[in-house]
């Protein structure tokens, strides 16, 4: 075997493991990526669309595996992108409401009066985390859903990590003043 046939058996070899990485990593993170798409795109079709697409392009992306430091902050940035470009889509203006029943499964043996408490908060959630401005909206939702690192929050959008930390932070306080607002004080 010439040296030239060694180098093609062994690119073979890594590209086999470089697409089956890929496969293991978006079978993992699959769900994750379509909760956090469906809070961007607003319903779960939607999500599911990107996420797809999202897949597609890491797919004629996976030459630059070799070189992606964090697979899951890369699929996450990649997916998110892909959910902003459909949201800018001509296509995908309509505004679309989310369900609080597309964001849990309830149990069956729980109570009814549970059952509406969980559906009413779910509500309250989503419509504080709608409400955000679209950069905290964005950084709240790779941070918590995504569990990407500052740093990788801040190189995905190129901005600083003091800017990123600042936008978590406000993000953070406006959800902590919608979900527990101040008991009014009596005199």
């Amino acid at each position: 075997m010439t040296k030239h046939d060694e180098a093609v058996v062994h690119s073979h070899a890594e590209s086999e493991s470089t697409e089956d990485r890929l496969i293991a990593a978006f079978n993992e993170l699959k769900e994750e990526l379509i909760g956090t798409l469906l809070f961007v795109l607003g319903n779960r079709e939607d999500a599911r669309d990107a996420a797809q697409d999202a897949f597609i392009k890491c797919w004629n992306a996976r030459e630059q595996l070799p070189q992606v430091i964090n697979l899951r902050a890369w699929i996450f940035r990649v997916c998110f992108n892909t959910a902003k470009d459909m949201q800018r889509s001509a296509w995908n203006r309509r505004a679309k409401p989310l369900q609080a029943e597309q964001y849990t499964m309830m149990a069956k043996d729980a109570a009814p009066e549970k059952d509406l408490e969980r559906k009413e908060s779910i509500e309250r959630l989503r419509r504080a985390i709608l409400d955000l401005r679209e950069e905290e909206k964005d950084v709240f939702l790779l941070r918590q859903n995504g569990e990407l690192t500052y740093d990788e929050i801040a190189a995905m959008r190129g901005c600083p990590v003091s800017t990123v930390k600042t936008q978590m932070r406000s993000a953070l306080e406006k959800l902590r003043k919608i979900l527990n607002p101040a008991e009014p004080v009596q005199a």
